[in-house]
């Protein structure tokens, strides 16, 4: 679509449908304007809406004493009204998507059951088996005289991932989904990306755009963030490359989470300087995996197959004559005048949400499982940790040896890596401590909840690449780590 075609055109709702524009590309977003009237809908649309995508992801209000954005309050409120049937029913969940991948993956050989199961490797039915016999196990202990396997249903396995992460996950797939479309409907992530393209895209190789993921995972929850990534990658804002960059590199643990990692470092008192230098560690490491392999390798191409050109880089920028607010603003105001009914777009997220649950929440119970019995049960981590110690000793880290096998636990769970030093905050150096948490925090790809959720929502990414990320993210963060640690503690 030639933008000049429409230039200074003011078309009508029903004109701008007929001429079928795909109001994603913001080459066409701007090749039109709105009537007053219809500018004035649209600006009040966007207000409304995106206030109240605000108020549930974003502003922290304070109930019975207890302080959370109103997305942590509803979900967490959902996951204390559910109970034990709850649990249940996620078990249930888990024991039905084993039963049907099975049949879907080897008995089928069409249908909606195959369809759904197809995309899946031959490991996946044993993933989901194991994920509903590991449930199976720890529902029945919690609410029978029955007695699981302590390795697997024991507090710092299944019962840390099950009750704490699997079930919470369910409850924020479903609440974001309700919510999601106030977010990316109505011209907020058209405003934050004209207003953030500056920094975004020389820094991160990202659009603008990208920013309300990281605001989303910072204060909210990293599901959230790598599932608004991933709407976004299939409604064609994202191409692959930005989707994993993205999904990878902003994805992070909340500021509640954070907290109580910093907290249990011994570290609380200086949270918020902690968690700053945490953050700010974040973003520079995104800045430079987005240009090493694999990463910087990644096509960018939209998932339609559209090749992303200069001119969609450019469009994405403020133009001379209107500049960034102007530019922002106009973009937010014609999104939200072209919006589809709400109720439909509640109703699509709903349905998508509800279909990646299923794989989500059976791959975490399992391999969220899986992997914290390895780590409290086997030496691998401590061998691995082992491979750290010359880089500590080399950039002269305190309590070397002690909190080397904190680094490669990170991939297994995120709080892992300061529960094993968790018994020895009174005799490690708060600089060491600081390392820990830090590089905890940085690395965002881990099996218990943030790599699961990537490959169960069939983002543009493969299970080696997470892999050799991590592994780049934490090397990198223990060097910036210890930069700063030498500086300020």
């Amino acid at each position: 679509m030639d933008k000049d075609v429409f230039a200074k055109k003011t078309l009508n709702r029903k004109e701008i449908l007929d001429l079928n524009l795909d109001l994603e590309d913001l080459n066409q977003l701007d090749s039109f304007e709105l009537s007053k009237s219809d500018y004035r809908t649209g600006a009040i649309k966007s207000l409304i809406f995106t206030a109240i995508a605000i108020f549930i992801f974003f502003i922290p209000i304070t109930i019975n004493g207890e302080t959370d954005i109103t997305f942590g309050i509803i979900y967490n409120g959902l996951m204390k009204l559910a109970g034990l049937p709850g649990l249940w029913f996620i078990v249930l969940i888990t024991i039905a998507t084993a039963i049907l991948s099975i049949y879907g993956k080897v008995f089928a050989k069409s249908g909606r059951i195959y369809e759904y199961f197809k995309g899946d490797s031959f490991v996946q039915p044993i993933i989901y088996s194991l994920g509903a016999v590991f449930g199976l196990l720890y529902a029945l202990t919690v609410s029978t005289g029955f007695a699981g396997p302590e390795i697997i249903v024991g507090k710092s396995t299944g019962g840390t991932v099950i009750p704490s992460i699997a079930v919470a996950v369910f409850w924020i797939i479903t609440v974001s989904s309700i919510f999601m479309p106030f977010l990316i409907n109505y011209g907020f992530i058209e405003l934050i990306g004209a207003l953030m393209e500056p920094l975004m895209r020389p820094v991160f190789k990202l659009p603008g755009r990208a920013a309300i993921n990281a605001l989303v995972s910072f204060l909210s929850s990293s599901s959230v963030g790598v599932l608004i990534t991933n709407k976004l990658y299939r409604k064609g804002v994202y191409t692959e490359k930005e989707a994993v960059l993205v999904a990878t590199g902003f994805s992070a643990v909340s500021v509640g989470f954070a907290y109580m990692v910093i907290k249990t470092a011994g570290l609380q008192e200086r949270f918020a300087f902690v968690y700053l230098l945490s953050s700010l560690m974040t973003l520079l490491i995104s800045g430079i995996v987005a240009r090493i392999p694999p990463f910087n390798k990644k096509k960018d191409i939209y998932l339609n197959g559209k090749v992303q050109t200069i001119e969609d880089i450019k469009a994405t920028k403020s133009t001379a004559k209107q500049g960034i607010l102007k530019t922002a603003t106009s973009r937010a105001i014609k999104k939200a005048y072209m919006a589809p009914p709400l109720v439909n777009e509640i109703k699509g997220s709903l349905r998508d949400g509800l279909e990646v649950i299923p794989k989500v929440v059976s791959s975490l119970v399992a391999i969220g499982t899986g992997a914290l019995i390895i780590a409290e049960n086997t030496p691998v981590f401590d061998i691995l940790g082992r491979l750290f110690i010359p880089l500590l000793t080399l950039l002269q880290v305190p309590n070397a040896a002690e909190i080397a096998p904190s680094f490669p636990v990170g991939i297994a769970e995120m709080f892992l890596p300061v529960l094993l030093i968790a018994e020895k905050v009174n005799v490690l150096e708060p600089g060491a401590r600081f390392l820990v948490v830090a590089v905890s925090i940085s690395q965002i790809i881990f099996f218990a909840e943030t790599i699961v959720v990537m490959m169960s929502s069939k983002l543009p990414v493969k299970l080696w690449e997470l892999v050799v990320v991590f592994l780049e993210r934490t090397i990198i963060a223990i060097l910036i780590g210890s930069l700063f640690m030498h500086l300020f503690f």
